[in-house]
């Protein structure tokens, strides 16, 4: 607060009110301060996005554990407490089908998992995984530390893969990919008219194929190994919504016999090629370069080390920031088409121009 002038003795009402103005103008020219100077040491825009997580923090507990096919653990997480808070009851957030949530585990890795439970439990989420032994750690971690008792942080639910209302389905699953499209099977009206084409490496290997079989009836081809998709994807029935999720390969296969798929991906594809760029930090008075093998976060955190990130795979949100000049490529799999209008995910996404310029 500025020096006060030396002010005569006042009735105390009016002395606190003195102090109010002149804190009240204080907080005015620092206001106008920040807005005319862009490399001033705070956001130069009123409402700066970066490292803003996209929802509430939740502290769930693991309740029960359940092996449901070779190398598949079944998860129930209750208990909601939002982050640093107290408990406030067992209700969690709503969600649909083809929704999931972000596990924060107990190393700080951050992996997303489709809700496969009952969407009308308002106490648990259920969630599915997969151990990969030659990944990045995140199932191995699941698989070795998640036991019942342990605590997890949670963030969501969010939804990019939601149950569209269509005349028929086609679903493609294969693997761990059914989880979101089992709650979806689940959702539908007894009269639905769909088929599902589930695949995987052998029969024991693929989680809740039991009950998917009983709820498809003849509806359900189940297969073990390749998938004939020029069979399952011929003549779908005129306005059939298409859905896939399954590892890479299968949805870029379904993708080409069926541009217009509905897709849930769960892997990073940022640094899929590309050309290097430069990237402008406008707050900071920094101009960088992003090689063509490398993402914008990493360049930005080699100049701003505090840079604040979780995923690095652009599910999460967090590394969110806003753009002010270029034409962003955007690779993540969560802001909506109004939110990539003036942001970007810089883990993952780039520049389609040889430049970017970032409120950072």
């Amino acid at each position: 607060m500025p020096n006060l002038p030396n002010l005569p003795k006042l009735p105390k009402p009016l002395a606190l009110a003195a102090l109010a103005g002149a804190a009240l103008l204080a907080r005015r020219a620092m206001r106008r301060r920040i807005q005319a100077s862009p490399l001033w040491p705070m956001p130069a825009l009123e409402e700066p996005v970066s490292g803003r997580p996209r929802s509430r923090a939740l502290r769930l507990t693991v309740t029960s554990r359940e092996t449901v096919a070779e190398g598949v653990v079944r998860l129930r997480l209750e208990g909601v407490r939002p982050e640093g808070g107290r408990p406030e009851g067992g209700r969690l957030p709503g969600w649909e089908p083809g929704a999931h949530v972000d596990v924060v585990l107990p190393s700080g890795l951050v992996r997303q998992y489709s809700l496969c439970g009952d969407p009308a439990d308002a106490s648990s989420y259920t969630v599915a995984a997969r151990l990969v032994p030659d990944g990045r750690g995140g199932s191995r971690e699941v698989h070795e530390q998640l036991r019942e008792g342990t605590e997890v942080e949670v963030r969501g639910p969010r939804n990019r893969f939601p149950l569209v209302t269509a005349s028929s389905y086609v679903f493609v699953a294969g693997g761990i990919g059914i989880t979101p499209i089992l709650a979806m099977l689940r959702a539908l009206p007894d009269d639905a008219d769909w088929r599902l084409l589930y695949a995987g490496r052998t029969r024991a290997s693929m989680p809740f194929l039991e009950e998917i079989e009983k709820l498809g009836g003849g509806r359900v081809t189940v297969v073990e190994g390749r998938p004939d998709l020029d069979a399952s994807l011929a003549d779908p029935p005129e306005g059939s919504a298409v859905y896939c999720c399954g590892p890479e390969g299968l949805m870029a296969a379904v993708q080409e016999r069926a541009p217009g798929v509905r897709l849930e991906r769960f892997a990073a594809h940022a640094l899929r090629g590309g050309e290097a760029f430069e990237v402008e930090l406008r707050r900071s008075g920094r101009v960088l370069t992003v090689p063509a093998d490398t993402s914008v976060l990493a360049a930005v955190r080699a100049e701003l080390p505090d840079t604040v990130y979780s995923c690095a795979q652009g599910f999460c949100g967090t590394c969110r920031q806003r753009v002010l000049e270029g034409e962003v490529d955007h690779r993540d799999e969560l802001l909506t088409d109004a939110e990539r209008g003036d942001s970007m995910l810089i883990c993952v996404s780039r520049a389609r121009s040889g430049r970017l310029v970032l409120d950072m």
